[in-house]
Protein backbone atom coordinates (compact mmCIF):
# COMPACT_ATOMS: atom_id res chain seq x y z
CA UNK A 1 0.00 0.00 0.00
CA UNK A 2 2.98 2.22 0.91
CA UNK A 3 4.64 1.78 -2.64
CA UNK A 4 1.35 2.62 -4.50
CA UNK A 5 1.09 6.26 -2.40
CA UNK A 6 4.62 6.28 -2.82
CA UNK A 7 4.46 5.72 -6.73
CA UNK A 8 1.35 8.10 -6.97
CA UNK A 9 3.04 10.79 -5.44
CA UNK A 10 5.83 10.83 -7.62
CA UNK A 11 3.88 10.77 -10.35
CA UNK A 12 2.04 13.90 -8.98
CA UNK A 13 5.07 15.57 -8.48
CA UNK A 14 6.61 14.47 -12.46
CA UNK A 15 2.98 16.16 -13.69
CA UNK A 16 3.48 18.99 -11.94
CA UNK A 17 7.69 19.64 -12.52
CA UNK A 18 6.00 19.15 -16.69
CA UNK A 19 3.31 21.20 -16.32
CA UNK A 20 5.66 23.83 -14.78
CA UNK A 21 8.28 23.77 -17.04
CA UNK A 22 5.69 23.81 -19.96
CA UNK A 23 4.33 27.43 -18.32
CA UNK A 24 8.07 28.51 -18.04
CA UNK A 25 8.52 27.52 -22.05
CA UNK A 26 5.70 29.09 -22.63
CA UNK A 27 6.23 32.24 -20.86
CA UNK A 28 9.89 32.33 -22.49
CA UNK A 29 10.56 34.74 -25.08
CA UNK A 30 11.35 33.77 -28.67
CA UNK A 31 14.81 35.67 -28.01
CA UNK A 32 16.50 33.23 -25.66
CA UNK A 33 15.36 30.30 -28.44
CA UNK A 34 17.26 32.43 -31.04
CA UNK A 35 19.98 33.56 -29.08
CA UNK A 36 20.83 29.49 -28.27
CA UNK A 37 20.56 29.04 -31.83
CA UNK A 38 22.52 31.88 -32.92
CA UNK A 39 25.06 30.47 -30.60
CA UNK A 40 25.70 27.31 -32.13
CA UNK A 41 26.24 29.16 -35.42
CA UNK A 42 28.92 30.50 -33.30
CA UNK A 43 31.01 27.36 -33.64
CA UNK A 44 32.25 28.14 -37.47
CA UNK A 45 30.88 31.69 -37.60
CA UNK A 46 32.64 33.21 -34.39
CA UNK A 47 30.65 35.14 -31.92
CA UNK A 48 27.57 37.16 -33.13
CA UNK A 49 28.21 35.48 -36.56
CA UNK A 50 32.14 37.45 -36.63
CA UNK A 51 34.33 34.33 -38.19
CA UNK A 52 38.04 35.23 -37.61
CA UNK A 53 38.18 31.20 -39.92
CA UNK A 54 37.65 30.39 -43.31
CA UNK A 55 33.90 30.65 -43.17
CA UNK A 56 32.04 33.50 -44.12
CA UNK A 57 31.06 36.77 -41.66
CA UNK A 58 27.44 36.37 -41.16
CA UNK A 59 26.85 39.04 -38.77
CA UNK A 60 25.53 42.81 -40.19
CA UNK A 61 24.19 40.30 -43.61
CA UNK A 62 21.17 41.47 -44.93
CA UNK A 63 17.71 39.63 -43.93
CA UNK A 64 16.71 38.91 -47.18
CA UNK A 65 20.43 37.62 -48.29
CA UNK A 66 20.31 35.59 -45.41
CA UNK A 67 17.02 34.27 -46.08
CA UNK A 68 17.90 32.90 -49.55
CA UNK A 69 21.22 31.80 -48.24
CA UNK A 70 19.31 29.46 -45.97
CA UNK A 71 16.60 28.33 -48.39
CA UNK A 72 19.54 27.62 -50.87
CA UNK A 73 20.64 25.03 -48.45
CA UNK A 74 17.87 23.77 -47.40
CA UNK A 75 16.40 22.81 -50.75
CA UNK A 76 20.59 21.84 -52.27
CA UNK A 77 20.27 24.47 -54.54
CA UNK A 78 23.18 25.81 -52.96
CA UNK A 79 26.23 23.39 -52.42
CA UNK A 80 27.44 23.42 -49.00
CA UNK A 81 29.16 20.76 -46.73
CA UNK A 82 27.15 21.21 -43.75
CA UNK A 83 24.92 24.05 -44.35
CA UNK A 84 22.35 22.36 -45.72
CA UNK A 85 22.00 19.63 -43.00
CA UNK A 86 21.40 22.80 -40.22
CA UNK A 87 19.46 24.63 -42.37
CA UNK A 88 16.82 21.82 -42.78
CA UNK A 89 16.58 21.65 -38.76
CA UNK A 90 15.05 25.14 -38.56
CA UNK A 91 11.57 25.92 -39.49
CA UNK A 92 10.73 29.03 -41.10
CA UNK A 93 10.22 31.13 -38.24
CA UNK A 94 13.40 30.24 -36.93
CA UNK A 95 14.81 31.46 -39.74
CA UNK A 96 13.35 34.66 -40.22
CA UNK A 97 14.48 35.29 -36.66
CA UNK A 98 17.87 34.35 -37.12
CA UNK A 99 17.96 36.87 -40.15
CA UNK A 100 17.10 39.37 -37.82
CA UNK A 101 19.15 38.30 -35.24
CA UNK A 102 22.66 38.38 -37.56
CA UNK A 103 21.10 41.26 -39.50
CA UNK A 104 21.56 43.36 -36.22
CA UNK A 105 25.11 42.25 -35.52
CA UNK A 106 27.91 44.44 -35.86
CA UNK A 107 30.29 43.44 -38.81
CA UNK A 108 33.87 43.16 -37.13
CA UNK A 109 36.77 42.76 -39.37
CA UNK A 110 39.05 40.20 -37.80
CA UNK A 111 42.95 42.12 -37.66
CA UNK A 112 45.41 39.49 -39.82
CA UNK A 113 47.32 37.39 -37.31
CA UNK A 114 51.27 38.40 -37.30
CA UNK A 115 53.60 35.50 -37.69
CA UNK A 116 56.88 35.30 -36.53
Amino acid sequence: MFLKHHSQGWLVFAILAVSEASAETLSTPHASHIQVLASSCAACHGQQGNSAGLTPVIAGLSKDYFISQMHGFRDGTIPATVMHHHAKGLNEDEIQQLAQYFSQQARITAKPVKRD
